[in-house]
């Protein structure tokens, strides 16, 4: 005959699991913060500055180590630093998260194009830096949006750096955009030149009223790696449309 267990025992076996559980789940958030804070943040694309690197829906791992940290590096920029701790500098042609100079809490994502000291300018939509135009070749065509929202052929042109990076931009406008023809922007000590590869559709650092040269000390991380993406207008917990909205072949591909 078996014996009955105590039911003060099962009261404290009960009140042991429900504790074990709570902290299970603490450790698991504690862990979550920690990677997020010190190794890699997930970053959505909400607009299309980026087409045709970055599609709106891809989802990104942004590595918080790249450039070292600063208070922006963690979650709501609470850390109380003033400067940036194991600083590592951008590489000219980096696409990097930052926040937006002129609030410092909305997160952008942009490509490095200048660098402190630089001397950016663009003229008949070509890139010049430092005196020098950058390469710039035809390179097709992919399906975008006009500036009245509606489907179009846009020409694409894959640009080179100076470094050697080099990446596709597209032209909607041709080289009629707003700033297709700009002055030349110095870019000060400890600040960087940020471009959009859309380059008719993206509000960066040509824009000194809206975005202007962003400080090293807002750098959030360099973007690395598309681990899921869906179609623009999908959400990424509608699992029902996965099987024709994931676009299966952007997963896991490194970004360049």
């Amino acid at each position: 005959m078996t014996n009955p267990v105590p039911e003060s025992d099962m009261k404290s076996r009960s009140g042991s699991g429900i504790g074990e559980t709570i902290r299970v789940i603490i450790e698991a958030l504690l862990i979550a913060v920690l990677i997020r804070t010190f190794l890699f943040q997930p970053f959505s694309i909400p607009s299309g500055s980026l087409i045709p690197t970055l599609l709106i829906g891809d989802y990104l791992f942004v590595s918080k180590y790249s450039y070292g940290y600063s208070k922006h590096s963690f979650p709501f920029s609470v850390a109380p630093l003033s400067g940036r701790i194991w600083a590592g500098e951008p590489t000219r042609g980096d696409i990097a998260v930052f926040k937006l100079p002129k609030d410092n809490e909305t997160d952008y994502i942009k490509r490095v194009i200048g660098l402190p000291g630089d001397r950016v300018q663009v003229l008949d939509g070509r890139l010049r830096i430092n005196g020098q135009f950058v390469q710039k070749a035809p390179d097709g065509f992919v399906e975008d949006r006009d500036a009245f929202g509606r489907s179009a052929r846009v020409p694409r042109f894959r640009e080179t750096l100076p470094n050697g990076v080099t990446y596709h931009v597209i032209e909607r406008e041709g080289d009629r955009g707003y700033f297709d023809n700009t002055v030349e922007y110095v870019v000060p000590a400890g600040h960087y030149f940020m471009m959009g590869d859309n380059r008719d559709n993206s509000t960066d650092s040509r824009d000194l009223g809206s975005v202007g040269f962003v400080p090293f000390n807002n750098l959030v991380g360099k973007a690395q790696m598309i681990f899921f993406s869906v179609e623009e207008g999908t959400q990424a917990w509608q699992i029902w449309r996965w099987p024709t909205d994931v676009r299966w072949g952007r997963l896991f591909q490194r970004i360049r």
